[in-house]
């Protein structure tokens, strides 16, 4: 019988198999145009070779805030961290082993009460609480790059972590292609389930192209 993995290199093996930008990654820029029931909306959205990013053109001004915060949410997975610097501080342990074969990761030590579940060396599941928001990532579906998996199909569950009452639900479906060297979003697809009602977003990018690196 093959030894036991330890719960931190498990973890570890999933975390640096996630598909992150390089460091001579230089930016792009693209037209961006956001569907959501009967508006559309369209502008320009770049992001920098240090992944800040600038929403742009845009006429509404609650529409472009939204679409900011969406792409800092999504470039933020795309930064390259050491592990060590991530989660050098935390301890982990093994918990349950479920029928799909999804290992449940604990963690002490993390400023979040961040928990995970790991399977197939991705990371199948993330549990957080932030302030008086807490939070469930299910991740369904990946792409592989040939140089880690990105996260393609995935749900979001927002909580009470008092009452523990359904606060949010949504439903992601993003789309990257490869420009150039790296893989970039082109499209994602946000259906959220909130007091009864469910709203359908559809963010497409396009002419996608990569900023000239800076002069040395």
């Amino acid at each position: 019988m093959a030894a036991q993995t330890p719960a931190r290199d498990l973890f570890r093996a999933a975390y640096e198999n996630r598909y992150t930008w390089d460091s001579d990654f230089p930016g792009y820029i693209a037209d961006v145009e956001l569907r959501q029931a009967n508006d559309t909306h369209t502008g320009t959205i770049q992001v920098t070779s240090d992944l800040s990013v600038e929403v742009t053109e845009v006429d509404n001004e609650t529409v472009q805030e939204s679409l900011y915060t969406q792409m800092r949410d999504v470039i933020t997975h795309r930064k390259r961290t050491p592990f060590e610097k991530a989660h050098g501080s935390s301890k982990f342990t093994l918990g349950k082993l479920d029928s799909s074969g999804s290992q449940e990761i604990i963690v002490e030590g993390d400023a979040m009460g961040s928990n995970y579940r790991v399977r197939e060396n991705q990371i199948s599941l993330v549990s957080r609480v932030m302030g008086r928001m807490a939070f469930i990532i299910h991740h369904k579906k990946s792409l592989e790059t040939g140089s880690g998996y990105i996260s393609a199909i995935y749900s979001v569950v927002f909580r009470n972590p008092k009452t523990n009452e359904i606060i949010r639900q949504m439903e992601f479906e993003d789309t990257y292609e490869p420009v150039g060297n790296y893989f970039i979003m082109t499209r994602q697809v946000v259906r959220t389930h909130e007091q009864g009602e469910t709203t359908l977003t559809d963010i497409q990018f396009s002419n996608v192209k990569l900023l000239q690196p800076a002069a040395v």
